[in-house]
């Protein structure tokens, strides 16, 4: 393992107040993730799924951490295949002034970010088109879902929570590492560039979801909207939309209940559920 540098004692050093200013919430903190181009992956199993991957620069931990026998784990493996990482020990007693996770081990990664792609002309292959989706619980876990059912390419309209945020990156559970995003993307860029079909859930759709087999054997884009307003007007219009069957009494599905049906059921129609 490398040798830490040494123990960070003050709560004013800049690592533990760059790892705050990544953690914001809101707007101030996807500035702050952009200008630095880094983000923070809080806990052992972010760090497990990271581990190995040049983009995870610093591993952040306290002393005690190190008698943790999967930290050292990851702390040996990810140095024996990224020489250049380094290993910084924070006091534990600063540790709740950069972690939410109270009573998780402590550990946490400073992951490097590429800079923003913009969609390209035909891009190619199965897509998911966030369409504003604001809520980060939900979009986390529909990234975690889309890696479940071999879905790489993720597409944010603007107004889409931040990917990188904690929320939603503690929601995915490590899905970023093998994902590809394309934020920030007007509904112009979306309905230009994609080159799949766009499939669009809406509660009033004539066509089943069970009933698109043909369709889904082939790449698709499928557009999951705003928790309030669904899928924007100026999407659907370009999208064929898709109805998930439910008891009438039900307003709506959760968006990310809706983008696991969906999903799997594609996986199931391409006969993936072995693989």
């Amino acid at each position: 393992m490398h040798n830490p540098k040494g123990v960070i004692s003050s709560k004013e050093n800049t690592l533990l107040k760059r790892i705050r200013q990544l953690q914001q919430v809101g707007s101030k903190g996807q500035k702050a993730r952009q200008e630095h181009q880094l983000a923070v992956m809080d806990g052992i199993h972010l760090l497990q799924v990271w581990q190995g991957d040049p983009r995870l620069e610093s591993i952040v931990i306290t002393q005690g951490a190190l008698a943790n026998a999967e930290i050292a784990h990851i702390i040996h493996t990810h140095c024996e295949q990224c020489p250049e990482a380094e290993i910084q020990l924070v006091d534990e007693v600063l540790w709740p002034s950069i972690s939410e996770l109270e009573y998780a081990p402590q550990i946490m990664g400073l992951v490097r970010l590429e800079p923003l792609k913009n969609t390209s002309k035909n891009l190619l292959g199965d897509t998911i088109v966030l369409d504003a989706v604001q809520d980060a619980g939900n979009v986390g876990t529909i990234l975690r879902t889309a890696l479940a059912c071999h879905f790489y390419q993720i597409v944010c309209t603007v107004g889409t929570a931040h990917i990188w945020s904690p929320k939603v990156t503690r929601a995915a559970m490590g899905a970023h590492r093998y994902l590809t995003f394309y934020e920030a993307q007007s509904v112009d860029e979306v309905t230009s560039n994609i080159e799949a079909p766009l499939l669009a859930t809406a509660m009033t759709a004539e066509r089943s979801l069970y009933s698109m087999q043909a369709l889904l054997q082939k790449p698709v884009a499928w557009v999951f909207g705003n928790e309030g307003q669904g899928v924007s007007p100026e999407l659907s219009q370009q999208a064929t939309s898709i109805r998930v069957p439910q008891n009438p009494k039900l307003e709506s599905l959760n968006v990310a209940s809706t983008a696991a049906v969906c999903l799997y059921e594609t996986l199931r129609v391409r006969g993936q559920f072995n693989t």
